[in-house]
């Protein structure tokens, strides 16, 4: 026997052999289950988390950046970044929460512990264990199952969030996500709902009230049983007392502190315009590409160019001046001349009653369309002194094909008349002869040009506005020529940014195009500023009118209209039933007063301008009577511009002659008048 075996017989070395095997045996498995659990790790730090999406609320916004309202499918929520969450409300979250969330990967298996028995005391689950980041996992790709499937599927997600975040990020992402009921979704959406304000400027005793609702909407709301809610607010103040994030005072003056909740019943962003949000919804789909699912999820910023002052005054007025008794229906759409942008918009008298956006409705015109066609016709010549007699007439076109149109109420001058008293007075036999005479091809090209879209066919009544058009068309129409010939096209959206801030759309000053010349349209506008004189179709409101203005009035047996503009602003307003029910006396004059009253509201804070006169225009006093220059002795002579080129160049010889002007026509008769001279004649007229 060698001294090894020896060694083998003694019981000592024997334990001591056995030691040192189990000793490696047990490091070997040490190295297995390390080297298993970080090739496991990595795994998991390499596999992309499952695709989620947080649904966002999406936003949309006036001109001057108030909520119109905002847009949702089912979770109303708007995250903000961890800086702006309030200190407090972070460590409110995490004393009631999770309390060891910086020190644990995911798990905190003490509280998994000690949940376990409680559970196994109380023979059912009465204590939870999930941590924040566990909470977090469980909100965004599970179901509330309570299955150990899920459970070990929720161990997982954990892991990967946190191997693949911050623990900033992580609690950044649960106070966006969690639900604290009355359909707030997120710290932001919450700090709303409750208190009416932004989350960063809540204070703590606001914080400590907010972090306890989640842990059970139904139970610690304080709009639904504020006992619980105080009781769960005071358990959270003594968790942070604990965790020395606040002292005991501190906890006590935030517990005492009155707190001003927001009324539940009031919506946190009331709807305003829906006629328009709804329109935008509808552009935001067809003509920017942008997917059901990104408007209602996307969390997306719509800026609009509505002017809130200026919908709330056309909402003001067409629900003060429409009927109560009756079920007449109205249509407005305001637009900048110079920019396109859509400043107001009312589609009905009443949007939860009906939807339908009558603004996009085809109506008959009437007379609101002979401005187009005494621009076509000033294109060819015409002058505001041009004269056709006005009498009963009888048409023939095409194929040996009449047409007998009538003036209203059968009231015929009997005599010429010029473009002027045709235009103020809306007189139907001059309008037809002037379609005629210059070719009915004109007004449909005409039409075109100022931005009616709507192919128009060459019919003498179209010069009467028989055919169908919509109040926005009209409203295009008349912007073009309230922007001195130059057509800009409609913009109603102004930037599309995605929930991060990045830009998706985003309007550029679109291109003028000149279309018409601005000395016809100027002397088109002047003649419109005539409709609101003594004798014109809108005389009737004149004294509610404050600033030069110029438009046209249209009536037919089922719509009544006005449409018109200062250099700041156009509007088109129709009225009329759905059902083409005929009008009754007094409607159009309904029509007057909605468009007066909310024209003189929405320049509430815009001097008044003339209308300013361009190049090769002239002007003349002229006699009425003869359409020729005036003289000294003429009694009525009136100031009218024209188009260079074709102002009348003989004198009047119908009155007795005391001073003859100079036949080459004096500076004063030729050169526009200045500014405040043509303020002082229309003061005075």
């Amino acid at each position: 026997m060698n001294k090894y075996d020896a060694l083998n017989e003694v019981p000592l070395y024997r334990l001591l052999r056995k030691i040192k095997k189990l000793f490696v045996a047990l490091l070997f498995v040490i190295f297995m289950i390390s080297s298993i659990g970080l090739f496991f790790l990595l795994y998991l730090q390499s596999q992309p988390l499952l695709n989620t999406t947080i649904e966002q609320t999406t936003f949309i916004y006036s001109m001057d950046g108030l909520v119109l309202d905002v847009l949702h499918s089912g979770d109303n929520r708007v995250s903000v970044p961890l800086e702006q969450i309030p200190d407090a409300l972070i460590k409110a979250t995490v004393a009631i929460e999770d309390r060891k969330f910086y020190s644990h990967f995911g798990f905190d298996f003490i509280r998994i512990g000690g949940a376990i028995v409680q559970d196994i005391k109380h023979l059912s689950k009465v204590q939870g264990a999930s941590t924040i980041t566990q909470q977090l996992a469980k909100n965004l790709y599970l179901s509330n199952d309570k299955t150990i499937k899920r459970k070990l599927r929720e161990a997982l997600l954990a892991i990967q969030l946190e191997l693949q975040f911050s623990k900033d990020k992580i609690l950044e992402m649960y106070l966006n996500q969690i639900y604290f009921g009355h359909s707030a979704n997120g710290v932001q959406m919450a700090a709303q709902t409750f208190f009416g304000k932004d989350v960063s400027e809540l204070n703590l005793a606001e914080s400590t009230m907010l972090a306890g609702i989640p842990k059970g909407p139904k139970y610690f709301s304080p709009f639904l049983d504020y006992d619980n809610a105080k009781s769960r607010q005071g358990s959270i103040l003594k968790a942070m007392v604990s965790e020395h994030y606040i002292t005991q005072e501190e906890a006590e003056n935030a517990f005492n502190k009155p707190l001003t909740f927001k009324d539940p019943e009031d919506k946190v962003y009331a709807t305003k315009a829906p006629y328009f949000r709804d329109y935008v919804i509808s552009l935001l789909k067809n003509k920017y590409g942008i997917t059901e699912e990104q408007i209602f999820q996307g969390g997306l910023k719509v800026y609009t160019t509505l002017d809130v002052k200026m919908q709330e005054d056309a909402e003001e007025m067409v629900t003060t001046h429409l009927p109560k008794d009756r079920s007449l229906q109205a249509a407005l759409a305001s637009i900048d001349p110079t920019t396109g942008y859509i400043k107001a918009m009312v589609g009905g008298r009443d949007y939860d009653i009906s939807q339908y956006n009558r603004v996009f409705a085809n109506r008959q015109p009437g007379s609101s369309f002979k401005p187009i066609l005494y621009l076509a016709a000033l294109e060819q010549g015409f002058t505001p002194v041009s004269q056709f007699k006005s009498e009963p007439t009888v048409f023939t076109f095409g194929n040996n094909q009449v047409y007998q149109p009538s003036n209203y109420g059968n009231r015929y001058p009997n005599r010429e008349i010029d473009l002027r008293y045709a235009l103020a007075h809306s007189d139907n036999i001059f309008a037809v002869k002037t379609h005629m005479d210059i070719g009915m091809d004109k007004l449909v090209d005409m039409s075109k040009k100022v931005g009616i879209e709507k192919v128009l066919l060459p019919y003498p009544s179209l010069a009467l506005g028989s055919q169908e058009v919509t109040p926005f068309d009209m409203a295009k129409a008349y912007s073009t020529i309230a922007n001195q010939g130059r057509k800009v096209e409609p913009s109603f959206i102004l930037k599309i940014e995605d929930q991060n801030g990045n830009i998706l759309y985003e309007n550029k000053p679109k291109e003028e195009i000149q279309v018409v010349s601005p000395a016809s349209t100027f002397v088109l506008t002047y003649l419109m500023e005539g409709v609101f004189e003594p004798g014109g179709t809108g005389f009737y409101i004149a004294d509610r009118l404050k600033r030069p203005v110029a438009g046209k009035t249209g009536t037919t047996d089922y719509d009544a209209w006005l449409i018109g503009f200062t250099p700041q602003l156009v509007t088109s307003l129709w009225l009329g039933y759905d059902d083409n029910q005929p009008l009754v006396d007094g409607d159009s004059l309904i029509a007057k007063e909605i468009w007066a009253d909310y024209m003189e509201k929405a320049h509430h804070n815009m001097a008044p301008q003339l209308f300013m006169v361009p190049d090769h225009v002239v002007s003349l006093y002229i006699d009425p009577e003869s359409g020729k220059i005036a003289k000294d002795d003429c009694p009525n002579a009136r100031l009218e511009f024209f188009v260079e080129g074709t102002a009348p160049t003989e004198y009047c010889e119908s009155h007795q002659i005391t001073d003859i002007p100079d036949s080459n026509n004096s500076t004063k008769e030729t050169t526009p008048p200045s500014i405040w001279e043509r303020f002082q004649y229309w003061w005075s007229h």
